[in-house]
């Protein structure tokens, strides 16, 4: 597909998303791609990371499996598409909704709002049990704020890799690029950790998903950045200010941008020392604001979010309107 079409397509998807999400009874009825992604990784995983095996050739097995995921993928999203294309201009509505199912735009929306209800309808009680539907931490050792900044965290990190990222690639390759990307970040969060079995085996993955992430999480902080400079949710000096400064200080290569954006605009601390099951991770702040965050920073944040999404929305738009004009 050129350009000009696969950004209308991702204009698309994003509006479907935006509209329907992805429905319950649909992933009770036949699971979620994501899902199916995530088997063959496990069976990938049981097939060829050997425990006896030494780390070269577990790191080698992983390389292999990274393939073996992603030529599947993309022999399906190729065979999706041309199938798509045989109903000429009619073929985008099916390809939209395809695409629309690897993004998050909605269901992160209503996971992170969860968390901003729990806190005022049933106080650190109900946000520790919402804020743990989203965040690997150990909930128990967050107190209010935390599990505000929690959420925060949650939101600003999952705008770049569950939305800013599948839609760059959707725009930049169509269908098979938004699902070799989300192979590749879904890969990365079940075999890309620094533990005993995946340190080796999952390697690849890990190093993949950080490279494709590059370019979206440096553009989900301009759009941050942006949108705080619509209305008064956010001070956009302020999260520039914090991307310039503080970005590059994150143990991701990535995270730290959407983060620090979010933590300037909002006027708040976020990242830092944390912890995840019973290990503490020493991590630099994102930003220099307060640390008692609260559910109305969460409240401000989703508001900054929403704005965020519709300039995504908009550069899909004009760089289609764009392209067919030209």
């Amino acid at each position: 597909m050129a350009l000009p079409d696969t950004l209308l397509l991702l204009l698309a998807a994003l509006v479907v998303e935006a509209a329907i999400g992805y429905p319950q009874r649909l992933y009770a009825l036949i699971g979620h791609p994501v899902t199916w992604l995530g088997a063959l990784i496990s069976r990938l995983d049981q097939a060829l990371n050997r425990e006896r095996a030494g780390f070269a050739a577990r790191k080698a097995a992983g390389i292999a499996a990274l393939l073996v995921l992603l030529a599947a993928t993309l022999a399906v999203a190729l065979a999706l598409t041309d199938l798509c294309r045989m109903l000429g201009p009619l073929g985008l509505l099916p390809l939209a909704l395809l695409a629309s199912t690897l993004l998050a735009q909605r269901s992160l929306h209503e996971h992170v709002a969860r968390v901003a209800e729990g806190l005022e309808r049933g106080g650190l009680t109900e946000g520790r049990k919402a804020v743990a539907m989203i965040v690997g931490r150990n909930p128990e050792s967050l107190d209010e704020a935390g599990v505000a900044r929690a959420a925060i965290e949650s939101l600003s990190e999952n705008f770049s890799d569950g939305v800013v990222a599948p839609a760059f690639w959707l725009g930049a390759a169509g269908l098979p690029g938004i699902a070799l990307y989300k192979a590749i970040n879904t890969a990365d969060s079940m075999i890309g950790h620094k533990t005993p079995r995946h340190l080796a085996f999952g390697w690849a993955a890990a190093r993949l998903d950080d490279l494709v992430n590059l370019p979206a999480s440096r553009l989900t902080a301009l759009l941050l950045v942006a949108a705080a400079a619509l209305g008064r949710d956010g001070d956009a000096t302020a999260a520039w200010r914090a991307v310039r400064r503080d970005a590059g200080k994150h143990k991701s290569p990535n995270a730290g941008w959407p983060e620090a954006a979010m933590a300037g605009a909002l006027g708040l601390r976020l990242a830092g020392p944390r912890i995840y099951g019973d290990t503490r991770v020493e991590d630099h702040w994102m930003g220099d604001g307060r640390a008692e965050a609260t559910a109305a920073d969460i409240r401000r944040a989703l508001r900054l979010y929403r704005k965020a999404c519709g300039l995504l929305w908009g550069l899909a738009a004009a760089g289609a309107a764009a392209g067919l004009l030209a």
